[in-house]
């Protein structure tokens, strides 16, 4: 089985993809600057990525140098991911190297995902939202994704609409429901096909990357924040933003395609522990329900992770890891950011985050194209209605016909009657009418057949296209 090589848009080395089918998630790590907090408490940097590779050094801040006994016992752990950024990185960069890459998957028909994983305060919320002035992953996607669609007008016909959700002490939240109904929370469906559909969430038509960005602003000016001492502007929630991308060409025919595809990204809560972020009360049992759902994760990571995955993988033990099934081990490209700090007071959530996303990079996905064959639901009706046209043609050419061997019919009599056979002549000229009468309520018939069929036919038409429609609100 032969792998290719893909480019990840300028933000580092090709990235090896498995042929279409197989894909595995695409890890990156990034490693945030030290802040002033982290500078004052005099921690020092332990968290190195490797000039020109992909790679980061993390060092044991407790290692004693001095430890004869342990001395070639060093705690130094290296980690090799698809992508590294460090602290000289910039938003682009990061996109660009991430995210960036899913865009065509996702205009070709395939679901794909981004979400960023670490503990609290790792800087996962300025990656994927960022700030008005220098936006993260989430606006700079979309963005571009308006960029690409446009380079379609006049070719094809998009329609994007986007949904915008919180899970938050386990309890779901639609971000851009109005005031009326935000405090409502929803509820996890699963249909047959083993899908999974957040009940009553709403779906906003995006037009232009202004309005996206208007909702993403209203979106998370509703999600919970509150500061922490490991975090001031701590996310104390798992926000989910679901695109949703129709396209369909704009020259419509019998066998056209309608492709669809989703693209989640995720802002996960931080992991964290009460003793750092000293949380009490509320604020601990938020921290529980978040350690929890990222445990659960974490379980489903190392179940997938596993060598020829015949690992039950338990994804109902969260509703994170309910909605990202299909992200992590089913249907989706999907690209894991990884946060850490590179400060040595954060050595053990950053060993943590690290290991989890060493795992992730032997997750694999089954991936294939959401496409429509507008044709296939149709094509019953094609053949019926040909059917029908060729009926109409019959039936014109039968009367035609009877109306031509009937003139010749009258004229022959006629040529054979003499002058002075008078009564003869009366009594064919009434035989004649009252054929002429008979034949005229068989047209009648006829017409009226004919016009019923071509009834048919339009009818049929109309449900040819109320089928394709319907295929296309289906989906």
């Amino acid at each position: 089985m032969t792998s290719v090589l893909k480019d990840n848009g300028g933000g580092g080395p090709p990235l090896l993809l498995l042929p279409t089918g197989e894909q595995q998630i695409v890890v990156a790590c990034r490693i945030r600057p030290m802040t002033e907090d982290e500078i004052l408490q005099g921690a020092t940097i332990i968290a190195h990525k490797v000039a020109d590779d992909n790679m980061v050094v993390l060092l044991d801040p407790e290692e004693d140098h001095d430890d004869v006994l342990r001395a070639n016992r060093s705690r130094e752990r290296k980690y090799i991911f698809d992508v590294v950024s460090d602290a000289r990185a910039d938003q682009q960069e990061v996109y660009s190297a991430t995210a960036k890459m899913l865009l065509s998957s996702v205009l070709e028909g395939y679901n794909a995902t981004v979400f960023a994983y670490g503990a609290t305060g790792a800087g996962k919320t300025y990656t994927m939202l960022g700030t008005e002035n220098n936006p993260g992953v989430m606006y700079r996607t979309l963005h571009d994704l308006f960029v690409e669609i446009k380079k379609f007008a006049g070719k094809r016909e998009y329609q994007v609409t986007m949904s915008y959700l919180e899970i938050y002490n386990e309890l779901i939240r639609d971000l851009l429901a109005s005031s009326s109904s935000s405090s409502s929370f929803l509820e996890l469906r699963e249909d047959a096909k083993g899908t999974i559909q957040v009940a009553g969430l709403s779906e906003v038509i995006a037009k232009t990357p202004e309005e996206v960005m208007e909702m993403l602003h209203k979106g998370n000016r509703a999600r919970t924040q509150e500061p922490t001492k490991a975090n001031k502007t701590s996310s104390r929630s798992h926000a989910v933003l679901q695109v949703n991308i129709k396209q369909r060409d704009v020259t419509r025919s019998h066998t056209e395609q309608v492709r669809f595809a989703k693209l989640y990204m995720i802002d996960l809560a931080g992991s964290e522990r009460a003793a750092q972020t000293q949380n009490t009360g509320r604020r601990m049992m938020e921290g529980a329900h978040i350690n929890r759902s990222l445990l659960a994760l974490g379980n489903c990571i190392n179940a997938l992770s596993e060598k020829g995955n015949t690992k039950y993988v338990n994804y109902r033990d969260s509703k994170l890891t309910r909605i990202l099934k299909d992200s992590l081990g089913g249907n989706s490209r999907t690209v894991m950011i990884a946060h850490i700090s590179p400060a040595s007071v954060h050595f053990e959530e950053s060993r943590n985050t690290l290991n989890y996303a060493d795992r992730a990079k032997y997750i694999k996905t089954k991936i294939r194209r959401n496409v429509i064959d507008v044709s296939y639901h149709i094509a019953q009706y094609q053949q019926i209605i040909q059917d029908l046209r060729n009926q109409v043609q019959l039936l014109r050419d039968q009367r035609d016909d009877l109306e031509i061997r009937l003139a010749t019919t009258n004229e022959a009599r006629f040529s054979r009657l003499s002058d002075n056979n008078a009564t003869e002549r009366l009594r064919i000229e009434e035989g004649l009418k009252l054929k002429e009468n008979i034949l005229q309520t068989y047209r009648k018939q006829i017409d009226a057949r004919r016009a019923l069929l071509e009834i048919d036919t339009g009818l049929m038409d109309v449900i040819h296209e109320c089928t394709r429609n319907e295929a296309i609100i289906e989906q």
